[in-house]
């Protein structure tokens, strides 16, 4: 990736924002030693417990989405597409999560599983629960990565250090609480550092938008530099670069809004993993619809100040205008921060980019012990082993995690554009595993051999359809490619699936009771609550309603 020189990157501080730094790490330790006194078990170690309320799940589902994935890709593609960057939330966030908090948390909390593949063993078979267990602790490695990189790469910019050093440095802090503490520990870091993330996105987006007359004079500054299509959502051929504007929409709501939209917010076990460690029911399935309600607003304060960056910062200018630069639109944010933050600020602002790309590692690094431990080591490698064994191993997978993230840290920094890699991978992994979770949950004909083979025929699919962006045969865009990849993945997955269930003997119907929507009694998949979570408040439906209301208005208040 192409980053300015240091010097050209490197903010003022000044010793009162290394002391905010300092703080920060300070606070984010404190809490990994404070939630050691309360593990005592491999389930309170890598599941909290199952002890939080929904509120703090809530915000902690929010916060492990905000990593390099937020901060970096979306400010980079505020930068360069404008307005059409929201679809990423409104449509590709929104309607999953309230579909998993309504619809699928009921089967998985239900369940009592313990992650994700542990649900597709129960619902399929053991093949297909190590499939997905192999494929899931692949993408955390790779994910983390980014997460690494992109923090590696602002330290280096905004404080001089170098990303050999940078870059172990954030992964020892992440490795300390985590080890310490557990998921207990990553997800209060996650509801603090979401507070922090957002002192660093609301003064920069007030203070950008006051040095260009507002939103009034953003738009007329776009508007002059001939990019009028950024000013608007639909059909957004700037994001998507399909010229044609009935496809571009066909490809941000199939590809986006569906596929890869359902298939992370709905089976990403580094997402699902914080509803599962809420205290009941009731608690899990308002987790995510909790956290939709400041996703819905979170773009703009990412979204925004991408634009804010592409017509304020000089270098970004000139990129715009189609001329030679030594940046690129993933520059943007520190760009920014430089150009409007003062002293003082800029330390809560390093601060906050700590704590974005800290969360998101530390969601992967936490759901991959899970996994790791339960799904892999527990019920294939060394079962039948007293708990205290397992706990040593989740310690043990935590810091091999953070190692490994290390190193694919490094295979992040061989692309040109985080967002493209990101997307590609989500189509790998996530894309068919939601074709043969969605088709598993309502046809109760569907075999187990049938989820292992549609899970490795959807990940092959995305990987040939890479492949032939990459090379050119498919002369499309890399993000419009992710959304090809997706949709072919979606599709063979299924395909696949069906064929091979039609010609293999499905479960017995008397294993799928509870796993299945049609053998599941409509009172187990609805919970009505009783006691402390009562209440017409607490209705996930009522919640899941508004939040959905919330985003068609914005849609209505976006041109």
């Amino acid at each position: 990736m192409m980053v300015l020189a240091q010097t050209d990157l490197r903010l003022d501080v000044s010793a009162l924002d290394y002391v905010l730094v300092m703080f920060y790490f300070v606070l984010v330790l404190g809490i990994g030693f404070i939630a050691r006194r309360s593990i005592s078990s491999s389930l309170d170690f890598l599941l909290s417990g199952r002890s939080l309320p929904a509120w703090v799940t809530g915000l902690a589902f929010v916060a492990a989405n905000l990593g390099a994935i937020e901060l970096i890709g979306m400010t980079a593609n505020g930068a360069q597409y404008g307005i059409p960057t929201v679809h990423y939330y409104w449509i590709g966030a929104i309607p999953a999560m309230v579909f998993l908090g309504i619809v699928m948390m009921p089967f998985y909390y239900g369940s009592k599983a313990r992650s994700v593949p542990e649900f597709l063993r129960m619902r399929f078979n053991t093949t297909t629960q190590r499939v997905n267990a192999v494929s899931f602790a692949l993408a955390s490695v790779l994910i983390a990565g980014v997460n690494l990189f992109s923090l590696g790469l602002v330290l280096e910019a905004l404080l001089g250090w170098s990303l050999q050093l940078a870059i172990p440095i954030a992964a020892l802090v992440v490795l300390s609480y985590t080890f310490l503490g557990g998921l207990s520990a990553a997800i209060y870091n996650e509801v603090l550092q979401f507070f922090v993330i957002l002192a660093l996105l609301i003064p920069l987006t007030v203070a950008g938008l006051a040095r260009v007359g507002g939103w009034n004079g953003l738009q007329q500054r776009i508007t002059e530099v001939g990019g009028s299509e950024e000013l608007s959502s639909w059909p957004g051929t700037t994001l998507t670069e399909i010229p044609n504007a009935f496809l571009s929409v066909l490809g941000i709501v199939f590809g986006l809004g569906f596929v890869l939209s359902f298939g992370y917010w709905t089976t990403n076990f580094a997402e699902v993993q914080r509803a599962l460690s809420a205290k009941s029911m009731s608690a899990a399935r308002r987790t995510p619809i909790i956290a939709a309600f400041p996703k819905a607003l979170i773009p703009l304060v990412i979204v925004i100040p991408g634009m804010i960056a592409a017509v304020l910062v000089p270098q970004l200018t000139t990129l715009k205008a189609g001329g030679e630069s030594d940046v690129t639109y993933n520059n943007a944010l520190s760009l920014l921060m430089g150009e409007v933050l003062p002293n003082g600020i800029l330390g809560v602002a390093v601060a906050g980019l700590l704590a974005a790309f800290m969360a998101g590692m530390a969601a992967n690094v936490s759901s991959l012990n899970t996994v790791f431990t339960y799904d892999i080591w527990q019920d294939w490698i060394r079962p039948g082993r007293e708990d205290a064994y397992y706990l040593r191993v989740g310690r043990a997978v935590t810091v091999a995690g953070c190692v490994l993230a290390i190193g694919t840290a490094f295979i992040a920094g061989s692309y040109q554009n985080l967002m493209d890699y990101i997307q590609s991978l989500f189509s790998f992994f996530n894309a068919p595993l939601f074709a043969i979770f969605i088709l598993g949950l309502f046809w109760k004909r569907m075999s187990g051999t049938a989820g292992w083979t549609g899970l490795v025929a959807g990940t092959l699919a995305a990987i040939v359809v890479d492949v032939l962006v990459r090379t050119g045969v498919l002369a499309v865009s890399a993000q419009a490619g992710a959304f090809i990849g997706a949709s072919a993945a979606f599709v063979f997955g299924i395909a696949v699936a069906s064929v091979v269930t039609m010609v293999t003997a499905p479960k017995p119907e008397a294993e799928l009771v509870g796993l299945v929507w049609q053998l599941t009694p409509k009172e187990s998949r609805s919970h009505e609550t009783t006691g402390e979570d009562a209440g017409w408040y607490r209705s996930p439906a009522l919640l899941g309603g508004m939040v959905i209301a919330l985003t068609v208005v914005l849609y209505l208040l976006v041109p």
